[in-house]
């Protein structure tokens, strides 16, 4: 049984928490948080204990960490586990500066540990299916691929504030997802922005809605469509278009039921909302990270993977601010 602390226990903790109980392989060693109170409750809740981050990270039985603290707090706790010789998750982003980005990635790499960063969306199986049959060739050489990804609703204002903005906070998984299924990585960004949801959104200098367009060298395209509102439920689908044919993924909705009469076809909304859209992904990914642990595989999605879609989110960013589009 691999032990593993987890540093954050708030609502994704919760979820990651949840899963590393479930798993046959790994048990939860300590968990960690800023407000001991809320960290006590989680861990009571899974029969393990709370523990400081200094006692957790000194315990020799824990052989990994998983950070799903608030993003600011990321560096820091993935450089300190980093130097204790700890196995690291970390939810996305691991900073909100490339700069910082980067120095963690160098100190993760200087201590020879693994840092495998949060991009659940490549380990939910529609979207690995899609992405094998792009490897096996039913489409040919991919040319465009389109990404709807929409909130049912925006998130506190107390969270956006801190987020980094529509594009390093929502965007930033999109761009994942760009650069694993087209042909090359992007080079050129274009990306329009409106606040459309909420007025209060663009009073903290943010933005609700958007269109990124993402362009390789060879012309290869993506189109981002991004909202922070859609009153059907949580909107996540994409098309893969290539010299072949065209994939596709669509929403998953809670059951297939379809109920036809005189009136018309109604069928179910899609799921309400990531947690429920995303708990397989949530629990491959974990799965994957145990296979990291236990040297049977490379991580998936890196640090350096965290690092190139930062770089596409802050170059959306500008493109949104001046209305031009930004070289990568």
């Amino acid at each position: 049984m691999i032990g593993i602390a987890l540093l954050g226990a708030g609502r994704i903790g919760t979820v990651h928490a949840g899963n590393i109980a479930a798993s046959p392989r790994a048990r939860l060693a300590a968990v960690v948080d800023a407000d001991p109170e809320v960290a006590r409750r989680l861990a009571e809740r899974h029969g393990a204990p709370a523990m400081t981050l200094e006692d957790a990270l000194a315990e020799p039985s824990i052989a990994c960490v998983l950070v799903t603290s608030p993003t600011e707090t990321h560096a820091a706790l993935v450089e300190a586990a980093a130097r204790a010789g700890k196995a690291i998750f970390c939810e996305k982003p691991v900073d909100l500066a490339r700069e910082r980005v980067a120095r963690c990635l160098a100190t993760a790499a200087e201590a020879g540990v693994p840092l495998l960063v949060g991009f659940n969306r490549r380990y939910d199986p529609h979207f690995a299916a899609l992405k094998q049959a792009i490897d096996a060739g039913r489409i040919g050489r991919v040319e465009l691929v389109a990404i709807t990804s929409r909130d049912p609703a925006p998130p506190p204002l107390a969270y956006l504030k801190g987020s980094g903005g529509l594009f390093r906070d929502m965007t930033i998984h999109d761009f994942d997802m760009a650069r694993w299924l087209l042909p090359e990585e992007p080079a050129e960004v274009f990306a329009a922005a409106s606040v459309l949801v909420g007025p209060e959104i663009g009073a903290i200098g943010d933005v609700d809605t958007a269109l990124v367009t993402l362009r390789t060298r060879s012309g290869a395209l993506c189109q981002i469509s991004n909202s922070r509102r859609a009153v059907y439920g949580y909107d996540q689908r994409i098309e893969a278009f290539g010299e072949k044919g065209m994939l596709q993924v669509g929403n998953v909705a809670r059951t297939t039921v379809v109920h036809a009469d005189a009136d018309g076809v109604v069928g179910e909304t899609p799921l309400p909302f990531f947690l429920e859209r995303y708990a397989e992904a949530y629990r491959l990914e974990l799965e994957h990270f145990l296979d990291v642990v236990e040297g049977r595989a490379a991580p998936r999605t890196t640090g350096a993977d965290g690092l190139k879609a930062l770089v596409l989110a802050d170059a959306a960013h500008e493109s949104a601010r001046t209305g031009r589009s930004v070289a990568v």
